[in-house]
């Protein structure tokens, strides 16, 4: 135990001190907070079929009523597409303000083959919540909504301002939640948000994320003729789309794993001897990793250990390539156009867009003679990284301590969140990502699950990083 709780928790007044109410409350209710969540993961809110609107409707309207039996004034708000969830508790005059980012919507369900019971009748299995959207994540955001229920229950209140903005459409990007936090930006503004969408890095380690990488995606065309020439007729005279295609594509990275794109690296923040130490300590088996991916080997760029490449550095890669023959036989033909899908996972504090008109001029400059290059942007998606001597991160990291019995691991996601960076940028929060989940929760797939013990320590650590915010934080 840090020597910080050890003195934090001989002060009764101590907010880390004060975590066997907590204990006590949901020794008192466990049942309870497990048959809602069952209750919830019931409806089947799949964002993306229009046939479930009807289902993604209802599960909006079940958390408003959760929220509401929590303490807080909820509202559920129509968009474009399907409904954001918003909620306040009662004013603390001069405290902080934490905003808790979810999602009700969930992932289709098929194959319902796979699954060895229905997707929307869960059953605690053996300790696990198993269902669709038990992990990802109406688990995850509904223990802060029981932690918060907990606080009004134990302290008659909250010690601070809590908003929840849930909505249900993450499962589809997003498309409305951007324009709806600009909309309501005064009431929603934070000094903290809170998101629990994601996983720790082991069983039983509490983790704390603090970097997501941002993204660029291309499309790529060539095109050397008019049409598919015969090969025997034009070869040797024209340029093939597909080996200049290939040819550009492997111009994109030098041996050394290195991208040789002019200017890809200029805006990177390079890890300090010091973020270097902490992620070395994160514990990560790469047998199991390799063992888990089917692969050989782990390649990348030199100089870099692997758990800093998958999290801390950028990436590109190509997802597909396409054009001309490839069926059954002989096709001695010359196509005239070959096209490719590649992306670039970024880190702060490199811009999207920027990357994009980079990686365009460069392929661009790398065209044999003869090839015309159209280059698409198909999305996108910033780079987040909050710092890591933020009160909040500290104040987080107490409670989890608190909470799990040992210190809190600072983790890094190879991933994107495109939410995180609004809720930064829109509402100036510092994000804290507060992952509940583990990575064989076995999200988007059959036999989603979640553990009842990462649920009610979800619930706990919820409960308590209100109460270590509020303190570190202090009034306004």
């Amino acid at each position: 135990m840090s020597p910080a709780l050890q003195r934090s928790e001989t002060d009764s007044a101590s907010p880390v001190g004060r975590t066997a109410d907590v204990d006590a409350y949901l020794d008192a209710n466990r049942e309870r907070v497990l048959a809602e969540l069952l209750d919830l993961l019931r409806i089947p809110s799949v964002s993306t079929d229009p046939q479930r609107a009807g289902d993604v409707a209802r599960a909006a309207d079940f958390v408003a009523e959760a929220l509401r039996r929590a303490g807080l004034e909820a509202e559920v708000h129509p968009t474009a597409g399907h409904p954001v969830v918003t909620a306040a508790s009662p004013p603390v005059a001069g405290a902080p303000t934490v905003v808790i980012y979810g999602h009700y919507d969930v992932q289709p369900a098929e194959p319902l083959e796979a699954w060895a019971t229905p997707p929307f009748e869960p059953l605690d299995v053996d300790g696990r919540i198993v269902g669709r959207g038990a992990s990802d994540d109406k688990g995850q955001f509904f223990a802060h909504v029981k932690a918060v229920e907990a606080l009004r229950d134990l302290d008659g209140g909250l010690p601070l301002n809590v908003r929840f903005v849930i909505e249900g459409e993450e499962e589809i990007g997003s498309p409305n939640l951007a324009s709806f936090l600009r909309e309501h930006r005064a009431e929603l503004a934070a000094d903290v948000a809170l998101v629990s969408d994601g996983a720790m890095v082991a069983p039983e380690t509490p983790t704390i994320t603090y970097g997501l990488r941002g993204l660029t995606y291309l499309t790529v065309r060539v095109r050397t003729a008019g049409r598919d020439l015969h090969s025997g007729a034009y070869g040797g005279g024209v340029a093939n789309p597909l080996g200049a295609l290939a040819s550009m594509l492997a111009g994109l990275k030098g041996a050394d794993g290195r991208i040789a794109v002019a200017g890809f690296y200029d805006d990177v923040v390079e890890l300090d001897d010091a973020e270097r130490e902490r992620l070395a300590a994160v514990p990560f088996d790469r047998d199991a990793f390799m063992a888990d991916a089917g692969i050989a080997a782990t390649p990348g760029e030199a100089g870099y250990g692997l758990l800093e490449r998958l999290w801390a550095r950028p990436t590109l890669d190509v997802h597909g390539l396409g054009g001309g023959f490839v069926g059954e036989g002989t096709k001695t033909v010359i196509p005239a156009e070959g096209v490719a899908k590649l992306s670039c996972r970024l880190v702060a504090k490199q811009d999207p867009e920027r990357i994009a008109q980079l990686l365009e001029a460069h392929l661009r400059r790398s065209a044999p003679e003869g090839v015309a290059v159209d280059v698409a942007v198909e999305g996108g998606g910033e780079p987040a990284l909050t710092p890591l001597d933020h009160p909040a991160v500290a104040a987080t990291a107490r409670a989890l301590e608190a909470v799990w019995g040992r210190p809190a691991v600072f983790a890094r996601s190879g991933g994107s969140i495109p939410v995180v960076v609004e809720l930064q940028r829109v509402l100036g929060a510092v994000p804290v990502l507060l992952d509940m989940g583990l990575e064989d929760d076995r999200l988007h797939a059959p036999n989603e699950k979640f553990e009842v013990r990462n649920y009610l320590q979800g619930i706990r650590a919820s409960a308590v990083t209100l109460r270590t915010l509020a303190a570190a934080l202090g009034t306004r």
